[in-house]
């Protein structure tokens, strides 16, 4: 088995999750995705039975600056990663996004809803799930929605040090989906990689659904900064204020149709976040 993107948030809770395999761990020093000879070589030379590809260039803003480097990273480098995985007879995880989706839904979105995204990320992502499975006939699209793991640079990360350090907390009511656990997602992968689920797409996100004020409370919660002053914001009061990131979905909740059909569920978000902020405060205090 062969992880890209091995250092990510969700890399490393895959090599830790599937360590009873025999695994290689590829983080972006070893493997540079959008080498299409860098890729071949490294996937013909192991020859995986299963590559799970997480590398990706997921900061929004810097995809909205930089399309090109989306580009050559989501969608070329998620193409030659197919293509070698095909080559070598391996079945491919391809890890994709809630954000290939516009966000105007008012039910949580089923694997073969119509997607159609909104931003420079989203549509990179959209592309490379595309040619993946053209690419690739034994391709499972993965999607998931603001991942957060041990170790990251994540929000809930982002909103611990601003409280910390006594900094406004700003964050909207109306952008809403799932926020996830990479532990619960790399386990939630194995059961798919375990089970021999058939090529498709799966929707794997910790069950229900927060806004980004929601769940900013919520990790001033479990931190036990639960005093901290949060303010309910608009998209539209920030933009206002000079904010002027990429778009975002407003309303990006998926649903775990296809794996819950195979038996496989990912717990509440809300015990997942206690789970992770546990964790993280054990690793401070250490």
């Amino acid at each position: 088995m062969l992880i890209t993107g091995a250092n990510g948030q969700l890399g490393r809770s895959l090599v830790r999750g599937l360590a009873s395999h025999e695994v290689v761990a590829l983080g972006r020093a070893d493997l540079d995705v959008s080498d299409a000879t860098a890729v071949r070589a490294a996937i013909e030379m192991r020859r995986p039975d299963v590559v799970v590809h997480a590398a990706a260039l997921t900061d929004t803003a810097r995809c909205e600056r930089e399309p090109a480097l989306a580009r050559a990273v989501n969608i070329a480098g998620t193409e030659y990663v197919a293509r070698s995985a095909a080559r070598a007879g391996a079945r491919l995880i391809a890890i994709s996004t809630n954000e290939v989706f516009d966000g105007w839904a008012t039910e949580p979105y089923a694997e073969d809803a119509e997607a159609h995204a909104v931003n420079a990320y989203g549509a990179s992502k959209l592309d490379g799930e595309w040619l993946a499975v053209a690419t690739c006939p034994d391709t499972l699209i993965v999607r998931t929605s603001w991942l957060y793991g041990d170790g990251g640079n994540n929000f809930v990360e982002k909103v611990r040090t601003a409280a910390r350090e006594g900094r406004p907390l700003r964050f909207v009511t109306d952008e809403v989906a799932s926020p996830t656990y990479a532990g619960d997602l790399a386990d939630a992968i194995r059961a798919l990689i375990e089970g021999a689920a058939p090529a498709d797409i799966y929707h794997l996100v910790n069950e229900g659904e927060a806004s980004r004020y929601d769940w900013a409370c919520e990790v001033l919660r479990l931190s036990g900064m639960a005093g901290a002053s949060v303010e309910a914001v608009s998209s539209g009061d920030l933009r206002a204020a000079g904010y002027d990131g990429p778009r975002k979905p407003p309303y990006s909740v998926l649903a775990n149709t296809r794996a819950r059909a195979l038996g496989i569920t990912l717990r509440p978000w809300r015990d997942a976040l206690a789970t992770y902020c546990g964790r993280a405060e054990v690793a401070l205090d250490g």
